[in-house]
């Protein structure tokens, strides 16, 4: 088993938690046609913060739970940072979460 699913497990808790904490948590779901698109990052149909909720979230916990091959890199941080511009000190709890999430899939041995 991979040595990082725990800390990479642990990152998406709080990846989650901060996302409620900012407010940023939905409890409705997109259309699926939003959740559907081929863009990066659904750009064209959703707001970042609903693609982590409901693709990026579900999805890593769905690979990590099956004990799937794990990518070997990730850059959300950059992603969210663009999102975020002027707004770091409100966000900066959920930068560093996604961060360390972009560096424990870039440490793959």
């Amino acid at each position: 088993m991979d040595s990082r699913v725990s800390a990479l497990a642990d990152q998406l808790l709080l990846i989650e938690r901060e996302l409620r904490v900012l407010g940023m948590w939905s409890a409705e779901s997109p259309s699926a046609e939003a959740l559907a698109s081929q863009q990066p990052f659904c750009v064209d149909t959703l707001d970042f913060e609903a693609w982590l909720q409901w693709l990026f979230l579900p999805r890593m916990k769905q690979l990590l739970e099956a004990a799937g091959p794990l990518p070997t890199a990730s850059g959300i941080r950059p992603m969210a940072e663009e999102r975020y511009k002027g707004r770091e000190a409100e966000v900066g709890a959920l930068l560093a979460a996604l961060g360390e999430f972009d560096r424990l899939i870039g440490s793959a041995r």
